[in-house]
């Protein structure tokens, strides 16, 4: 059995399975995040978010996979009694992308749902997210990378009902430097990562993101004036998480906890998974304690 500081992951996910009453905890292994050939993505499994037996294997590429390195953020979300997997691949000369994998249980084994990445092609993409909207129709959430167009996108899109496809052309919801919050690159450069949709018990539309903040990598809170993906997107202030930490997710524990997963330290190969509770208000969510 393992803690949360003895796994060496970056952008945590959690899975609750109330039904189960387990956790599967999932994330970007840390060890070969920036370099080295990933053998895949491993799942936690725990009953009280203490103490976590695993690795398990969740999904390991076939040989003919096409990417070969920085397989990042993976994301399990339960939709129309599947499991489906977000994470994000590249490979030498060709494009970052977001694929979708499904499996028929929790700790997988995953497969791919197509044989490439459902972000554009042609675009340095990251960190898609499922959000199914007030007319249960799914849409990904996703980054277009600073690497490409300096100051980072956050981008929408529609998907088949089976999330084997996008439908139409993705919508710019906002850019990094729209948020007070943020700080530029020596070049002027803005982050955009890590989205996660967060809906409060009010109907207010929340989106947690993470960029460069005064005090290091940090991750803020947006949310939508019209309650609906299209926004218009109103960032606050300050951040929601300051101090070098972010990439985070919500869920809740089998109690009802509110709970923020993120990663911190920002510095590889020292970041570890870190668990927050958080407070609901009408609009908006706080950090209730550390």
């Amino acid at each position: 059995m393992k803690t949360l500081s003895d796994i060496n992951f970056r952008d945590p996910y959690i899975l609750s399975v109330p039904e189960l009453e387990q956790y599967y905890l999932f994330g970007t292994d840390g060890l070969t995040a920036w370099s080295g050939a990933p053998h895949g993505f491993d799942v936690y499994i725990s009953s009280d978010l203490q103490e976590w037996s695993g690795p398990i294997a969740a999904f390991r590429p076939d040989p003919d996979f096409w990417a070969d390195h920085h397989f990042w953020a993976p994301e399990v979300h339960r939709y129309n009694g599947k499991y489906y997997m977000f994470a994000s691949f590249k490979r030498h000369g060709v494009p970052r992308g977001t694929q979708i994998l499904s499996a028929e249980t929790p700790e997988g084994p995953y497969l791919p749902i197509s044989n490439h990445p459902i972000t554009p092609a042609s675009w340095e993409c990251l960190d898609g997210t499922l959000y199914v909207d007030k007319e249960d129709k799914p849409w990904m959430i996703f980054c277009r990378e600073w690497i490409e167009v300096t100051d980072g996108e956050m981008y929408a899109v529609r998907l088949k009902e089976d999330l084997s496809a996008t439908i139409g052309e993705p919508m710019l919801l906002f850019q990094a430097s729209q948020a007070p919050w943020t700080v530029g690159g020596k070049e002027g450069q803005y982050v955009t990562d890590g989205p996660f949709m967060h809906q409060t018990s009010s109907g207010e539309l929340l989106m947690l993101w993470s960029s460069s903040g005064a005090s290091g990598y940090a991750m803020g809170l947006a949310r939508s004036v019209s309650g609906d993906i299209s926004g218009p997107w109103q960032h606050d202030p300050e951040p929601l998480y300051a101090k070098d930490g972010g990439h985070g997710m919500l869920f809740r524990d089998l109690t009802g906890r509110l709970m923020l997963a993120i990663h911190a330290p920002n510095l590889n190969p020292q970041e570890r998974p870190l668990l927050i509770e958080v407070q609901e208000s009408s609009r908006t969510i706080s950090i209730k304690s550390l």
